[in-house]
Formats: C-alpha cells, structure tokens, sequence
C-alpha cells in the first residue's frame, strides 16, 4: 500500500513539473504577439518572447552586432501574413517565418527565414526567403522588454532600449 501512495505521489510531482515548464508565461523572457489586419488588408500575426536588458548592453552583451540574432528570445520569432506581400518595397509570399535580424550600429538586417517551427538559435541562411535593411533610430523612451508592434498603416516596430527599428509591410499589388 505504502508503495501504491509513494508511486502515486512521485507521479503527481512529475505531472505538476511537466506542468509548470509548460506554462511559458512563466519564463524570464515571456511569449507575446501582435496581430493586426492592416487597411489594405493583410493580416500580420507576429509571435515571439521578449527578452529584458537587466543592465546588458544591446550590440556587446546581448544581440551583437553584426551577428544573426534570433529577434526575440526562446523559440524562433514567427512572421505571418496572410497575403503576398512587399516588405520594404521586396516580395515576400504569403505565408509563416521564423524573423531573425542582424542588428548593425546604423542599419538591420531583417530576415524571414522558411524555417519557423525551431528553437531560435537553429538559424539556417539557405533557408532565407528575403532579406531587407531597415534604419535604426534612437532617442526614444527606454524599453527594458524586447517589443514588437505591428500599426493598421502596415509599420512593424521592433523596440528595445532606446532604439527603434521599423520595417513596411504592404500588400503586393
């Protein structure tokens, strides 16, 4: 009997353990999304986690320039949108992406990469369906959390720091 209740008891902490490392909201850099339907009409639906700075320096300590960077913490950032579309005036097909980045002092790189469903950093370049370059800009309010946001105008604004990076999303014609 006592070995039926200690089985049982060891089942039950596994179950809560399994349990509790599912429940992502948890994690030091928590998942978050931004969906939008922009006014020509396509539906951005954009998933990641957000990474906090906790005194690291963006570019040295954390998302070094020059280097891929997953854009987001955990899993791969997913891009998703359900029309062809134009990124920064380049064609990009609908569908769903991982999004990495080469973050750089005066430009980023943005990527959309096929590969989606992974861990972030199992990047692949010859999985690349585009790449485009963005303009960083400075001077904002501090935002300790990674933050990405998505307006009906089709602007995509990754945010962290003081930095401000934004890409356009328009429906290819």
């Amino acid at each position: 009997m006592k070995a039926a209740i200690l089985s049982f008891l060891m089942v039950l902490a596994v179950s809560a353990l399994s349990i509790a490392q599912q429940d992502k909201s948890q994690r030091a850099s928590p998942p978050d999304s931004t969906i939008v339907t922009t006014d020509d009409g396509v539906t951005i639906a954009i998933h990641y986690s957000k990474p906090s700075l906790k005194g690291r320096q963006i570019g040295v300590e954390i998302a070094p320039f020059g280097k891929v960077w997953r854009t987001g913490a955990n899993e791969a950032t997913t891009f998703e949108v359900d029309k062809d579309v134009l990124i920064q005036g380049q064609p990009l097909p609908a569908g769903k992406y991982g999004l990495y980045s080469i973050p750089g002092e005066n430009t980023m790189t943005i990527i959309f990469n096929n590969v989606w469903d992974q861990w972030g950093t199992r990047y692949d370049e010859s999985q690349d369906a585009l790449r485009v370059t963005a303009t960083p800009s400075g001077g904002g309010e501090l935002v300790e959390q990674f933050t990405i946001k998505a307006d009906k105008a089709g602007t995509v604004t990754l945010r962290w720091g003081d930095a401000m990076v934004p890409f356009m999303v328009k429906a290819a014609q």
